[in-house]
């Protein structure tokens, strides 16, 4: 076959289109901050050195990146599966709730070492049986998953405001809040893990569950690409009709790949309640949820990639606060204006440039054949 009528790389695929659309995201970007009178380049460098100059701000970076990286997982495994999981910011809400209640129910009579991993498992199970109602809806019932998923959003809302101011408000608070955990269910924070090592950094709220998202990011990794239930959910995703055919049960494929979607949502809530709030609280999420469709998209759904786009991401809201501090003209609305654009141009717009990258590739495939003939 003929390379010109090959498709892009995957390479390019995955790392060179995100990088133009990155570019094209910064420029809109650029044009903005220097028609409201700053210096592009200045407040580019200012974003940087807000993210990665100093140790805390490489830990405040990383620490939004933990949150991205499970939500951005948790679309990821249902893309493949070509279920678009819009409710990442539910399934993280409910999680966190998880984490609450294995923690209020658990911190006076359990050491750490046993209260991590209920706190763990809990946030995968809420988030799961979050997830489980909108699963079944489709598979059974036919009822679209975008739609579903978007209202449960709304739904874990409502509930957490109900929940909190009346049944886990803390006693005498006007404030809808619960109490604070005892400090043996904290998470290690890295300061912590680091001073064991003799090696000082600044304080952060970078915690021990940014290792296990990387550790979740190989587990997904391996099911999708090296797993019988990992093909059957790619199977399913290609073509569910040949999948049928070919003896796959689509509908328990549905369910369980939305179950492991749910888990990886929930798991932002042990980032945020067991790792930097240390109580259940209204509003944790910030939209981690919403930021996390398009880390997947910009990541193309790999994990790897997931990781690169969550960092970048991470850096946006750390870098972004950083320069809002610095150049007062650039207000925090401004810094949100910034971050969409690139979620816009990396999600919305994220094969834009497909087209022409694709048509570059066929005339550099076509000068290589000319030569070879």
């Amino acid at each position: 076959m003929s390379r010109t009528s090959k498709s892009l790389p995957v390479w390019a695929d995955i790392l060179l289109i995100p990088l133009i659309n990155l570019a094209m995201a910064l420029g809109v970007s650029a044009l903005i901050i220097y028609l409201i009178g700053e210096n592009p380049i200045e407040a580019l460098k200012l974003m940087i050195e807000g993210a990665f100059g100093s140790s805390e701000g490489i830990g405040y970076t990383l620490y939004y990146a933990t949150n991205f990286i499970f939500t951005g997982l948790a679309v990821a495994v249902a893309f493949h599966a070509m279920l678009f999981n819009i409710g990442g910011e539910g399934q993280a809400y409910i999680g966190g709730l998880g984490v609450a209640v294995a923690l209020l129910a658990l911190d006076h009579y359990l050491p750490f070492w046993l209260l991590f991993p209920i706190a763990i498992m809990s946030a995968m199970l809420f988030g799961a049986a979050w997830a489980a109602i909108p699963a079944y809806l489709q598979a059974y019932r036919g009822s679209h998953i975008v739609i579903t998923t978007i209202m449960f959003n709304f739904i874990a809302a409502n509930l957490m405001v109900y929940l909190l101011v009346n049944v886990f408000i803390m006693p005498g608070s006007m404030t809808p809040q619960s109490r604070t955990f005892l400090e043996s269910a904290w998470m290690p924070t890295m300061q912590a893990m680091f001073a064991t090592f003799g090696i000082k950094i600044s304080e952060s709220p970078l915690n021990f569950s940014f290792i296990i998202s990387l550790i979740t990011s190989l587990l997904v990794w391996i099911y999708i690409w090296h797993t019988r239930w990992g093909y059957e959910m790619r199977s399913v995703g290609f073509s569910e009709p040949a999948a049928s055919y070919a003896g796959i049960n689509t509908k328990k494929v549905i369910m369980i790949t939305m179950l492991i979607s749910g888990a990886l949502a929930g798991l932002a809530g042990v980032n945020e309640i067991m790792g930097v709030q240390h109580k259940l609280m209204l509003d944790f999420v910030a939209g981690y949820g919403f930021t996390g469709i398009a880390v997947a998209l910009m990541g193309r759904n790999h994990p790897v990639g997931i990781i690169m786009a969550s960092i970048l991401f991470g850096a946006l809201f750390q870098g972004g606060a950083e320069l809002s501090f610095d150049m007062p003209a650039i207000s925090k609305e401004m810094v949100f204006v910034i971050q969409g654009l690139i979620i816009l141009f990396s999600g919305a717009l994220a094969y834009m440039s497909k087209p022409w990258v694709e048509r570059l590739f066929s005339i550099f495939y076509r000068k290589i054949e000319a030569k070879e003939a």
